[in-house]
C-alpha cells in the first residue's frame, strides 16, 4: 500500500480505523457528533483505491448537502493526490445532482428546474403561504414517499383538493418542459429501474458506494442508494440515528433503525469518542438524548483530555437584555479563549448563538448591531432591510400631518392590515401589516419622521457594516449548524412551549415521534461546541429537556417534587 495511505490509517485511532479497513460489504458506520466521520470516510476510499479493493472510476460517496460535497471533495483530492491516480478518480455527489447526471446521460430533459412554490403561488393563488407549505410537503410525499406520478393520480374518478392541487401543479411544470427538485431523484430512480442497460452503467460506476448522513434519507434516496449497490451491496453507509432531525424533509429515523431488514449480512461498526465536545457537555447531551425510544444503544465517550464548562444561566429577563449579558460572559473570557497561532498573532475564538427559529434570532441580531459586533447572518430577511420598511415610511409621509407620529404609523398598519395576501411574496416574509407594526415599535423614541429615518438609515449603514461571511460570531438556527462546529456555543430559549417547539408537537400527527426528533435537535445544538456550552432559558419555565440533562438543584427551578 502507498505510504501515503499507510500514514493516514496510522493517524486514526482504534475505532475509526477498524471501520476504514472493514472488508467491503454491507456495512453501517455509527458516527455520533464529533467523532471524525468525514476523516473515516477519507481514509475509507483512499484504502479501497490504495490497497487494490477498487479501481478508480468505481467508488461514488453520496453527501447530503452541496456543503458537504465540497468538503469531502477537497480532503479526498488531498488525500488521493500522492497515488498518481487518473482526475476524479471518485465520483462526489448529492443525490439530486447524482440524479440530474443520471437524467442529462439518458438525454432526458432537465431544464428548467421550477421553484416549487412560485408554481404553486400560480396555480393555487388563494391558498397562502400556510397553504403553499401544506402543498409543497404533500406533493414531496407523493413523488418520494410514494413515487407516483400525475398519470397515475389522474386515474382517481374522485381527486380530493391535495389530488387536484397536483394534477395542476404538474400540468403547469409538463408546460414550462422542465422539472422540479424533488424529480431529480424521483424520475431518475424510475429511469434506472426501467432502463436496464442504464442501471447496469451506473451500478459500475458505484461498485463501491459510501453514503453519508444515511440517517436524513427519505424513501427515495434509499430506494437509489440500495438499487445502485444491488447485488454486491459493497455499500458503506455513515449515519448516526441521534442526528436525525429532518423529519419534515421526509426523513425517518427508523429507515437507518430497520437497515438490518433491508440489507441481509449487515455489519455495524461504531465509531464511539467525540474527539469535538468537553466531557461535561458529552455527559449531558448523552444523558438528554437516551431519554429516547427509537435509537441504537450505544457508547458515546469523550477524548482523554476534553476541557470546558457546560454554564446554565438561567435569567428571566426579555432575549434583548440576556443576550446583551452573554455578550458581557463572551467578552470577559475572550483574554482566556484567545489563542496565538503559529505567527503568534491571537486567534479570536468562534461563537455562535443558537435558536430553535430565525425568528428568535432577531433579538440577537438587533444586540450585536447596537453594539458593533461583526457577525454571520442567518439566511432571513432583516426587518429594517425589508423595502417595505421604505413603503411604510412613504405611507406615513403621506397621512395628515398634524397628527402625532404614531399616531400616522398605526393608521398604516390598519390599513395595510387589510391587504388580501401577495400570490407572488415569499411566504416566509413578513407581511406588510408585520412591517408596518415592526415601524411602530421603533417609533416610540422618535418625535419627528425625520427622526425615525434617520435611525433607519443608520441602522442599515450599520448592518452592511457589521454582516461578515468571515465574522467569528455565527447566528443560526439548531438546524442549520448541522455538521458545524463553533469554540462558544450559546442556546437561547431553552425554555416550555419554544425548546421543544409547542407548535411543531401540536401540528405533528405523532406527537411522541415528534418530541423524540426535538430532542434529537437539542443534542445535535448541544454538541457543536468545543471548548464550552452555555444554555440560557428561564427559570421559572425551564425546558422539559433540561430537566431531563440535570437536576432542578442544578438548574436553580423548583418542581412539585423538590417542594414536597
Amino acid at each position: 500500500m502507498h505510504p501515503s495511505v499507510e500514514e493516514r490509517l496510522a493517524r486514526l485511532a482504534p475505532d475509526q480505523r477498524a471501520a476504514a479497513v472493514a472488508a467491503p460489504g454491507p456495512i453501517l458506520c455509527v458516527a455520533p457528533a464529533g467523532s471524525g466521520k468525514t476523516t473515516t470516510l477519507v481514509a475509507r476510499i483512499a484504502w479501497l483505491l490504495a490497497s487494490g479493493q477498487a479501481g478508480p472510476g468505481t467508488v461514488a460517496a453520496i453527501t447530503f448537502n452541496k456543503r458537504a460535497a465540497v468538503e469531502l471533495s477537497e480532503r479526498l483530492q488531498s488525500a488521493l493526490a500522492p497515488l498518481g491516480l487518473a482526475p476524479d478518480p471518485v465520483r462526489v455527489r448529492t443525490f439530486h445532482a447524482l440524479g440530474l447526471e443520471i437524467l442529462r446521460e439518458a438525454g432526458c430533459a432537465v431544464e428548467p428546474l421550477v421553484d416549487r412554490i412560485a408554481v404553486l403561488r400560480r396555480v393555487a393563488p388563494d391558498l397562502g403561504p400556510a397553504g403553499w407549505r401544506r402543498l409543497d410537503t404533500a406533493f414531496s410525499k407523493l413523488k418520494l414517499d410514494f413515487g407516483v406520478t400525475a398519470d397515475e393520480v389522474a386515474t382517481d374518478p374522485a381527486p380530493g383538493p391535495v389530488a387536484r392541487a397536483f394534477l395542476a401543479y404538474e400540468a403547469a411544470i409538463a408546460a414550462a418542459g422542465g422539472l422540479d427538485f424533488d424529480d431529480l431523484v424521483a424520475r431518475s430512480l424510475r429511469l434506472l429501474e426501467a432502463d436496464g442497460a442504464a442501471l447496469v452503467r451506473w451500478r459500475g460506476r458505484c461498485v463501491d458506494l459510501l453514503v453519508d448522513e444515511a440517517q436524513d434519507l427519505d424513501r427515495a434516496q434509499l430506494r437509489m442508494a440500495m438499487l445502485l449497490a444491488a447485488p454486491r451491496n459493497r455499500i458503506f453507509l455513515v449515519g448516526d440515528d441521534d442526528q436525525s432531525i429532518y423529519g419534515w424533509r421526509l426523513a425517518d429515523v427508523r429507515r437507518v433503525l430497520a437497515l438490518a431488514d433491508e440489507l441481509p449480512g449487515l455489519r455495524q461498526v461504531d465509531l464511539v469518542v467525540n474527539y469535538r465536545c468537553p466531557a461535561a457537555v458529552i455527559g449531558r447531551a448523552v444523558r438528554l438524548v437516551e431519554h429516547n425510544v427509537e435509537r441504537f444503544a450505544k457508547s458515546i465517550l469523550a477524548r482523554p483530555d476534553a476541557p470546558g464548562p457546560v454554564i446554565l444561566a438561567p435569567d428571566g429577563a426579555d432575549d434583548p437584555v440576556r443576550i446583551g449579558r452573554l455578550f458581557d460572559l463572551w467578552e470577559r473570557t475572550l483574554a482566556e479563549t484567545t489563542e496565538p497561532t503559529e505567527t503568534t498573532e491571537p486567534t479570536e475564538p468562534t461563537r455562535a448563538i443558537l435558536t430553535r427559529t430565525n425568528r428568535e434570532l432577531l433579538p440577537a441580531i438587533a444586540v450585536a448591531l447596537d453594539r458593533g459586533l461583526p457577525f454571520r447572518p442567518p439566511p432571513i430577511e432583516l426587518l429594517v432591510a425589508s423595502p417595505l420598511v421604505d413603503e411604510c415610511l412613504a405611507a406615513v409621509a403621506a397621512t395628515a400631518e398634524g397628527l402625532p407620529l404614531l399616531v400616522r404609523i398605526e393608521v398604516v398598519r390598519a390599513d395595510w392590515a387589510g391587504r388580501p395576501p401577495d400570490p407572488d411574496a415569499d411566504p416566509d416574509a413578513v407581511q406588510p401589516a408585520g412591517i408596518a407594526a415592526a415601524v411602530l415599535a421603533w417609533a416610540v423614541p422618535y418625535p419627528t419622521l425625520e427622526g425615525l429615518r434617520t435611525a433607519i438609515d443608520t441602522r442599515r449603514t450599520a448592518l452592511t457594516t457589521l454582516c461578515r461571511d468571515d465574522a467569528p460570531l455565527t447566528f443560526a438556527t439548531a438546524h442549520a449548524t448541522k455538521g458545524l462546529e463553533f469554540d462558544h456555543v450559546a442556546v437561547v430559549g431553552m425554555e416550555r412551549g419554544r425548546f421543544p417547539s409547542a407548535r411543531s408537537l401540536a401540528d405533528a400527527p405523532d406527537p411522541a415521534r415528534a418530541l423524540e426528533e426535538e430532542r434529537r435537535l437539542a443534542y445535535v445544538a448541544w454538541t457543536r461546541a468545543r471548548r464550552s456550552l452555555t444554555l440560557v432559558y428561564d427559570p421559572l419555565t425551564p425546558s422539559s429537556f433540561l430537566l431531563e440533562a440535570f437536576t432542578p438543584d442544578e438548574l436553580g427551578v423548583e418542581t412539585e417534587t423538590s417542594t414536597r
